[in-house]
């Protein structure tokens, strides 16, 4: 089976969301033109308030790790760093099928 895409999801912790999208904001800026990252969707877990999911989308493994590269990306890491209660969570996932229902 051969995949269509590739998703990574990061789960991490804070208390202060609005500094978090904050940054998120300056990396879109930063990054404008470079990225591969193609779309993002926060989640917040209704049980534990502080804890969110961020799905990224990409094209391919490739592309993701193409964009963990960009200076701008790394930037970010460093800053949220210091938001975020504990190391963030990394899930690395190959789309085998991506449908509208």
């Amino acid at each position: 089976m051969s995949s269509t895409g590739f998703v990574q999801i990061i789960e991490f912790t804070t208390s202060d969301i609005d500094a978090v999208r904050k940054i998120d904001e300056e990396w879109t800026k930063a990054t404008e033109g470079k990225r591969t990252a193609r779309r993002q969707i926060v989640t917040r877990d209704r049980n534990q308030p502080d804890r969110y999911l961020a799905l990224i989308f990409f094209d391919s493994y490739e592309s993701a790790m193409e964009n963990s590269s960009l200076p701008g990306t790394q930037a970010l890491s460093e800053k949220m760093a210091g938001l975020l209660e504990g190391a963030p969570g990394f899930v690395d996932l190959e789309v085998v099928e991506d449908r509208s229902l």
